[in-house]
């Protein structure tokens, strides 16, 4: 009897362990790749890994089962100093950058050859219950303001850079609350938390679309113009044919139904070509934001 039970144990074992191996997963990883191995997507978002994987993890397959030979993996990091870190070490072979993190990559031998287009989604609003009666910046003085994390480029860098512009003082007027993502934001500020929340309207549209009882309880008080969408580089040593084929099929997504749901999960309606010169035309507007508030580079989305 005890042999019967320890062979049910080890066979299920066995199939718990086959399962997991089955199951894609978005991927950490510290050292660099191995040659050979494929190539490393790497994306990374204020969101738990659980809702990356779920938005981002199909395109990754997208590109496996049309390229052949090769995998893709899915790699995000932990949190944005370590993203940072491994783009620095040239440890991605692809990634999807914000406009800062781009322009920083370009330093580190990486190059753009695509971007999301909907150029209005990578940019901010500051959100306010519909109830508040905040009306004009001046408004929230003595008032709490909630971001994602400092060095958020989107839900705190371009806020505060907003509100200085219309004079008001970020580090005396108002009380500065960092919360770990656009989703706490939005939340804080419905629960009445913060006065006010800075996010990308990225995140807004998807609250919008996923939980809209509550948003209905909100308003995008200020909308702040927007910077470029998102880019796709490449590592300089990545073969040229391989890269073709990555551009092709992201240009490509939107042209049929399995690709534009792919899209439809991360809200955009497709990919175009790009390169280094369209991200250089955000540099000075970068340096001004820099100069007058604090450093931009290799922030979060």
């Amino acid at each position: 009897m005890r042999g019967l039970w320890l062979g049910l144990f080890l066979l299920a074992l066995a199939a718990c362990e086959w399962s997991r191996a089955d199951v894609a997963e978005p991927h950490y990883r510290s050292s660099a790749p191995e040659l050979g191995k494929g190539y490393l997507f790497a994306v990374y978002l204020p969101h738990n890994s659980l809702r990356l994987f779920e938005t981002y993890g199909p395109l990754i397959d997208h590109l496996n089962r049309n390229v052949s030979d090769i995998r893709f993996r899915l790699e995000t990091s932990p949190n944005c100093d370590e993203f940072h870190k491994k783009s620095l070490g040239r440890q991605f072979d692809f990634a999807l950058a914000n406009p800062s993190q781009t322009l920083d990559s370009l330093h580190h031998g990486y190059h753009v050859i695509a971007k999301m287009v909907d150029d209005h989604q990578y940019g901010s609003v500051i959100l306010v219950r519909r109830d508040s009666g905040i009306r004009k910046v001046a408004d929230l003085k003595g008032k709490t303001v909630a971001y994602p994390n400092r060095g958020c480029l989107t839900g705190a860098i371009l806020p505060q850079y907003y509100l200085i512009n219309h004079d008001l003082d970020v580090n005396r007027d108002i009380e500065n609350l960092y919360v770990g993502s656009h989703e706490s934001v939005i939340l804080n500020v419905y629960l009445g938390l913060a006065a006010a929340g800075g996010v990308r309207r990225w995140s807004w549209e998807l609250f919008q679309r996923d939980r809209p009882d509550k948003a209905r309880e909100l308003v995008a008080q200020w909308e702040i113009e927007p910077l470029i969408n998102s880019a796709v580089v490449v590592r300089d040593d990545v073969p040229p044919q391989i890269v073709a084929l990555v551009v092709q099929l992201l240009e490509t997504l939107h042209t049929g139904e399995a690709g534009r749901d792919i899209l439809a999960r991360m809200v955009i309606s497709r990919f175009e070509q790009a390169d280094d010169a369209h991200y250089r035309a955000v540099e000075d507007l970068l340096s001004g934001v820099e100069q007058t508030l604090r450093p931009t580079k290799a922030q979060h989305p």
